[in-house]
């Protein structure tokens, strides 16, 4: 049955709480500027299909005094993150899900763009293919660099949804990612419709069909005190359409924490 066939006309509590928990408007303001560029036009309109949509304005400018092919993200007058053309490439508008879901390039190697990471407390709508190649993975993209800070942190909790678990398996990337978690001291708990049953040891399971499992995906990750905790969650409005925010506030992350410790 498709997660929008009769059962998803059901009330679920858990996906009311994360709808609630969602930004409830798109802000702030911010604007992402392609600085000095001079990249290949096929780029260009990469950048443009991987953020266009978003509710930040896409705009080109000429600054002498900054190097070329850079992208900024500002706030009014205020730089606030910025990243090089090619780490955009390498993470992004050169790459698909694929690489992420392989794991050839291994997550230790993996930077997530600051222009990205910075994108924090802001709502997104997010569309998969076949409406875009792009839009989806900047959520790929962002469980990643989540998962990865757990990992450097070694020890925490992190709580993960995949829909169905199946993906943990048949991912060969994010198998290996999950086994490495698992060794560590982190507590790590996974949530999803019990396709299959996951083979990485270590980790605790939490199986169910309701809307909660068959149409969330988050990454909580709920460190230890003098590390930093982040998280990221979305909600399927659609089919493969997703509204979505990331969030590092601490209050934020114990409060998504919560839901779902108690609604799962």
């Amino acid at each position: 049955m498709s997660r929008f066939g009769t059962q998803s006309q059901e009330s679920d509590e858990v996906l009311e709480a994360f709808r609630r928990f969602l930004p409830a408007r798109q802000a702030p303001e911010r604007e992402i500027l392609v600085v000095n560029w001079e990249g290949p036009e096929q780029v260009r309109r990469l950048l443009e299909e991987t953020f266009g949509s978003l509710p930040v304005e896409l705009e080109e400018r000429n600054r002498p005094e900054m190097g070329e092919n850079l992208v900024v993200l500002v706030d009014g007058d205020e730089v606030v993150a910025t990243s090089s053309l090619e780490s955009l490439q390498q993470a992004v508008l050169l790459v698909n899900v694929d690489l992420y879901r392989t794991g050839l390039s291994g997550i230790d190697k993996y930077e997530a763009p600051d222009v990205l990471t910075a994108m924090d407390e802001r709502l997104f709508s997010l569309r998969g293919f076949p409406a875009s190649t792009k839009e989806k993975l900047l959520l790929v993209v962002m469980s990643r660099f989540i998962e990865k800070r757990a990992l450097e942190a070694g020890e925490g909790r992190l709580d993960v949804a995949f829909q169905e678990l199946s993906r943990m398996d048949d991912e060969y990337g994010t198998e290996k990612v999950y086994q490495r978690l698992a060794d560590s001291d982190l507590e790590v708990h996974v949530y999803g419709v019990p396709d299959t049953t996951p083979e990485v040891d270590g980790i605790t399971v939490h199986t169910g069909r309701a809307e909660r499992y068959r149409r969330s995906w988050f990454v909580v990750f709920q460190p230890p005190p003098g590390e930093e905790p982040a998280a990221l969650l979305a909600i399927e409005t659609g089919p493969n359409e997703w509204d979505s925010m990331w969030t590092y506030d601490r209050g934020r992350v114990d409060r998504l924490g919560d839901i779902i410790e108690t609604g799962f």
